[in-house]
């Protein structure tokens, strides 16, 4: 894998869940391939420089709930997923095919990788909507959102383009806000507390935030500034 440090800290779980389906295998086989920026990674290679457009990243999308609504709802978009998750990317290529999109690329591995060969200022919008956040203290190195990561995406995040991270863990909220606040490089303008308490309305709720508002954890949402 291009740009692949053997030292660095891995930022997720596991890779793999259940067996995926006959019919999520076939997807995978038939579909995934054409939708797939992996061996562009590899050569480290831009994925997007044969696409016109605004281009907007999710990293981490989980179950794919989101950014298949973002798709669907922005079709004049070019989105990319990144998913280490096999389960995850296998949900994503279902919507794709279920829904017949065409404006979304999927990666399943690294995020760190894709950042690499970005350009600079190509994005619009990033998300990292509630990352792992690795709660035990001596686990907190792997925290996706730190001093490094933060300044990847200040590159690759045009002037004036969005950061938008989420999340139900309040240590990690503070652990990000502090190192996003320290960085400089994004604003965050609120004028009341609903404006990180309440999910904005082209903020698609997902199966993980409902657990966490069913076990009692509010959801905490961010929108920072690239300046």
């Amino acid at each position: 894998m291009f740009n692949q440090d053997t030292d660095r800290f891995r930022t997720f779980g596991r890779a793999k869940g259940k067996p995926l389906s006959p019919a999520q295998a076939g997807l995978m086989r038939d579909v995934f391939p054409k939708f797939d920026i992996g061996p562009i990674i590899e050569k480290g290679e831009n994925p997007f420089q044969n696409i016109n457009g605004p281009l907007w990243l999710e990293i981490g999308f989980g179950g794919a709930e989101h950014l298949l609504w973002q798709a669907e709802q922005n079709p004049d978009v070019t989105l990319l997923g990144v998913e280490p998750f096999l389960n995850g990317v296998a949900k994503a290529v279902r919507g794709i095919s279920d829904k017949g999109l065409k404006n979304l690329r999927l990666h399943r591995g690294d995020a760190r990788d894709v950042l690499a060969v970005l350009p600079d200022a190509c994005l619009e919008k990033v998300f990292v909507l509630f990352p792992d956040p690795w709660p035990k203290a001596r686990h907190h190195k792997r925290r996706i959102i730190n001093e490094q990561f933060i300044q990847d995406l200040h590159r690759v995040i045009r002037p004036g383009g969005h950061f938008r991270f989420g999340s139900d863990i309040i240590h990690y909220v503070d652990w990000s806000l502090t190192r996003i606040k320290a960085h400089g490089g994004f604003g965050w303008y609120p004028q009341r507390q609903s404006d990180w308490r309440a999910r904005p309305d082209d903020w698609p709720s997902t199966r993980y935030l409902e657990k966490a508002l069913r076990e009692g954890r509010h959801g905490h949402f961010f929108e920072f500034i690239r300046k």
